[in-house]
């Protein structure tokens, strides 16, 4: 499956050995300050990409503004929002809750090539 203007793609499996079904998704990725909210014409872009059995994640270092979060939820489209509070609750669940343990993982995990 091509990008499509898409930050990433991937495969989602559901279920245990033969049982399980794979889901197709498609990730879009928003590194903005946390005053500058993705929109609806953002979501939008990321929606229109959907494709039949097809879910969406939105990841973004801001928050999503309230009507773009409204349309989504009204509409039942399959897309799944990760903002800033949820990576920062992932982060200090796992006991990363400093700037410096935060990039020591990160350095450890994705080193400069």
């Amino acid at each position: 499956m091509g990008r499509r203007g898409r930050d990433a793609t991937g495969k989602y499996r559901i279920g245990m050995k033969d049982n399980a079904i794979t889901v197709d998704f498609a990730l879009e990725a928003k590194c903005y300050f946390i005053d500058n909210p993705v929109r609806v014409e953002q979501t939008s872009r990321l929606i229109s990409r959907l494709r039949y059995r097809q879910f969406g994640i939105l990841v973004t270092t801001s928050h999503v503004h309230h009507q773009a979060y409204k349309e989504i939820k009204e509409d039942g489209h399959p897309v799944i929002i990760i903002t800033a509070i949820d990576i920062v609750n992932i982060l200090t669940r796992a006991s990363y809750n400093t700037k410096d343990s935060v990039r020591k993982w990160l350095y450890q995990n994705f080193p400069k090539t």
